[in-house]
């Protein structure tokens, strides 16, 4: 089978977001994962020898089979792209490319690269060389066609937090958990336990195996709906998802929280911080830490003690 590679080159101030509104045009065409050129992405000086330089300008590509459905799609993909355009300012133009089955599969990976999280994590692409200092924590992620490589400013703001509230010893929940990074990171910062559950069986799947690979033996992995199938309580509970879906599930996030526990919840974009930090205060969740980064936001919240 061959593959269409739609590459939309982007045209806006704000790079970073508009990539992602890119992004999420793909993900509304059926599509789980694009490939994100960063001209400023961060490269660390101690790549092996098979580093290349930046892109030369900010695009996400994703791909199509190149089937009867394809040209329908790439209409859709353009009508959405000028849509994009009236509503934020965003202009683009894309360029098709057709490429085989095994170009498709390995074409990816060249766009992902060690990348330093905080001043001890390094997140590495299992497929990538990485010389790590003595004190360096290395999140090795085989992520698939349909994950990413974790390095999206949402996950490193989890992963901030993760290292600034959780405490060895501690269990960790971790809702939407994609390729698993989040449990790995967990882990690796000395939680007792990790569980994960994504509604994609696939990303159970894959979570599983990266786990597996990074040494991660006590581990809980579930197929459902936010906390609908989780049973027992945790210490640490986070959500790196949409802020719409943050807010559907503060609810029901109370019961998963052991006392005084800590919800770690992104995906927030700045114009939805006041709803999320409203939802968590009306919850009972008391607002200990935001981060943000590149327009995102990640918050930190501890669950009140009950009177």
């Amino acid at each position: 089978m061959k593959w269409i590679a739609a590459k939309v080159v982007i045209d806006s101030p704000d790079t970073g977001l508009a990539a992602d509104l890119v992004a999420d045009t793909f993900y509304s065409l059926g599509l789980k994962g694009v490939v994100v050129n960063d001209p400023q992405m961060d490269l660390l000086q101690d790549w092996a020898d098979d580093a290349v330089l930046p892109p030369q300008e900010p695009a996400v590509t994703g791909y199509f089979a190149d089937t009867d459905q394809a040209a329908d799609k790439c209409r859709r993909l353009e009508d959405a792209l000028m849509h994009l355009e009236k509503a934020s300012g965003i202009a683009s133009r894309v360029v098709y490319s057709r490429i085989d089955e095994q170009d498709w599969a390995e074409a990816w990976k060249e766009y992902f690269w060690p990348e330093r999280i905080t001043d001890t994590i390094v997140v590495k692409p299992s497929w990538r060389e990485y010389a790590a200092r003595p004190d360096e924590i290395i999140l090795e992620i085989d992520p698939g066609m349909a994950f990413g490589t974790g390095t999206h400013p949402t996950t490193a703001l989890c992963i901030r937090q993760i290292q600034s509230h959780l405490r060895p010893g501690n269990t960790f929940l971790d809702v939407g958990t994609g390729s698993g990074i989040l449990m790995i990171a967990a882990a690796k910062l000395g939680a007792a336990s990790v569980c994960g559950v994504d509604n994609d069986e696939v990303a159970v799947s894959v979570a599983e195996k990266n786990l597996l690979a990074n040494g991660v033996r006590d581990y809980r992995l579930m197929t459902g709906n936010l906390v609908e199938q989780v049973s027992g309580t945790f210490h640490v509970v986070a959500a790196n998802i949409l802020a719409e879906v943050i807010l559907d599930l503060l609810p029901d996030v109370a019961a998963v929280l052991e006392p005084k526990g800590i919800l770690i919840c992104s995906g927030i974009i700045k114009e939805k911080k006041r709803a999320v930090l409203s939802g968590l205060e009306e919850s009972g969740l008391a607002v200990i830490e935001v981060l943000e980064k590149e327009g995102w936001m990640a918050v930190a919240a501890r669950k009140k003690e009950a009177r």
